[in-house]
């Protein structure tokens, strides 16, 4: 009979949030934490197969003996710490970053903005009209999937998916500086002339729908993209034999995209250009 190597168990670090009592395995964040005790702390450049950028900042929470606001996404859990989650402090901060992303970038396809601005009174038309927008029409130059900078809040979850975090193609990258940094391909040519390999990663870890998939996008055009109408089915991709897993969403008795579960081991929610785009031979009815 073959031994099956366990992996080290994890200390627990013990702490409170909010005056509740917390236990989690060393090495988690505090986020990690409000999560597991059922504290909605919100958050935008998170990704739970990405390395923390602390880009957005809307997750800050207040710990005892910091000077300043933490980032929960990338903060560690520490023993004895004290951690208060809604704070007057920290919601004005939240309040703020809400304000100043809707008042700059489009935030009506990001899920929860619509609530979260709601709950913490934020009023981004205080800006006014001539907040900075980039105002930048959608790129629409292949079939598979579209770029709408318009969304974009420069959570670098695209670059860090393109690059040495997983796919390794380095397609993509922050260019300019301040107000006009902005998410681009190399010599900001068309997607096509690119080194893009069309995996779709970025599209998958996007929070905003600055990239969505094309018939998602032609969808929303339309007025008929409905995701209370859709199904997801996960199911095994069959084009080679590593074993990536798929989740179908389906929608009128159609595919109208493809993506993977997170928690995955084989995949973590990555897949190639086959599988995530490949699925147009499975609706061929002629």
């Amino acid at each position: 009979m073959t031994a099956i190597p366990l992996g080290v168990p994890r200390r627990l670090v013990e702490f409170t949030v909010d005056g509740q009592e917390a236990r989690v395995p060393e090495g988690s964040t505090i986020l990690d934490a409000c999560r597991a005790a059922g504290k909605d702390v919100p958050t935008l450049c998170q990704g739970d197969t990405l390395t923390p950028k602390n880009a957005c900042r809307v997750c800050v929470v207040e710990v005892e003996g910091a000077r300043t606001l933490v980032p929960a996404c990338s903060r560690g859990a520490e023993p004895g710490m004290e951690v208060r989650t809604d704070t007057e402090r920290a919601r004005h901060s939240r309040r703020l970053v809400l304000e100043l992303l809707a008042s700059s970038v489009d935030l009506s396809t990001t899920p929860k903005a619509a609530g979260w601005i709601k709950e913490y009174e934020a009023k981004p038309d205080r800006f006014g009209p001539d907040a900075a927008r980039l105002n930048e029409e959608p790129k629409v130059d292949n079939d598979l999937y579209v770029r709408d900078y318009d969304k974009c809040i420069l959570c670098y979850k695209c670059v860090d998916a393109c690059g040495d975090q997983w796919q390794n193609t380095f397609a993509i990258s922050v260019v300019g500086r301040g107000f006009d940094a902005r998410i681009a391909v190399e010599h900001d040519a068309p997607l096509t002339d690119s080194a893009c390999v069309y995996c779709g990663n970025c599209v998958e870890v996007c929070p905003t729908g600055a990239l969505s998939f094309k018939s998602e996008f032609d969808m929303r055009a339309a007025g008929t993209w409905d995701e209370s109408a859709q199904t997801e089915t996960t199911t095994v991709c069959a084009y080679c034999g590593v074993g990536c897993n798929l989740t179908l969403h389906v929608q009128d008795n159609e595919i109208v995209k493809v993506t993977s579960p997170h928690d995955n081991p084989v995949t973590h929610g990555n897949l190639c250009i086959k599988g995530r785009f490949g699925y147009q031979h499975v609706q061929n009815r002629d």
